[in-house]
């Protein structure tokens, strides 16, 4: 019995630990990395005209430093890397500090290496998530009301410096995070938080590069 809740305890770890990568790979995904000129207008930005600009992003290219905060630790802590975008679905996560480390989710695979050993895990072996990615996906093709039957939004500022949250409207999404706030300029990304339902956090800080 107790062997078993062991691996029940583990396999709950490995899944929340899942969950939170393709949240944040998924939130990457919704508001692409881009550094595309834009004119800045003194009207306000609207959660529709952020929408209809995910359409023109192929591709992107971006470093990232990411300061997770875990209860159980003092400090933050900090890792950073390269980011890698390709529509509609493909986008890979390099981390280079303190370890090397990839995730690459690309249509319903999310691919991890970790330690010289690959990993490839099918996302419709996690069902919880289907309706999530689905809602994801929707919204790269510009479709808010993909987006909203999963969180509830808001947006403040103007095209030059927009706060878009994200509430989580479904129960099985509030069991994982408490709220996610992206903020950026025009179409592109500049930082994503994400506050999880256990009090742990997490501030990503996106700067675009040229492509490689």
């Amino acid at each position: 019995m107790k062997k078993m809740n062991k691996i029940e305890a583990t396999h709950g770890k490995f899944l929340r630990w899942i969950i939170q990568s393709l949240l944040l790979l998924s939130m990457l995904l919704t508001v692409p990395i881009s550094h595309a000129e834009q004119s800045v207008h003194d009207s306000g930005w609207s959660i529709e005209q952020l929408m209809q600009s995910l359409a023109d992003i192929r591709t992107g290219h971006a470093s990232f430093v990411e300061k997770k905060s875990i209860a159980m630790l003092d400090r933050p802590v900090e890792s950073s890397g390269e980011l890698f975008y390709s529509a509609p679905d493909r986008l890979e996560k390099r981390t280079l500090k303190p370890k090397a480390e990839s995730m690459l989710l690309d249509k319903d695979t999310l691919t991890i290496e970790q330690r010289g050993k690959k990993r490839a895990l099918s996302l419709q072996s996690y069902p919880e998530l289907a309706a999530f990615i689905d809602s994801i996906r929707g919204t790269l093709a510009g479709d808010r009301k993909a987006l909203e039957r999963t969180y509830k939004l808001s947006m403040e500022g103007d095209e030059q410096s927009w706060n878009l949250v994200l509430l989580p409207a479904e129960d099985k999404m509030k069991k994982v995070v408490a709220k996610i706030s992206i903020a950026g300029s025009g179409n592109a990304l500049r930082t994503i938080e994400i506050k999880q339902a256990d009090g742990d956090s997490s501030l990503m800080t996106i700067t675009p590069l040229p492509a490689p």
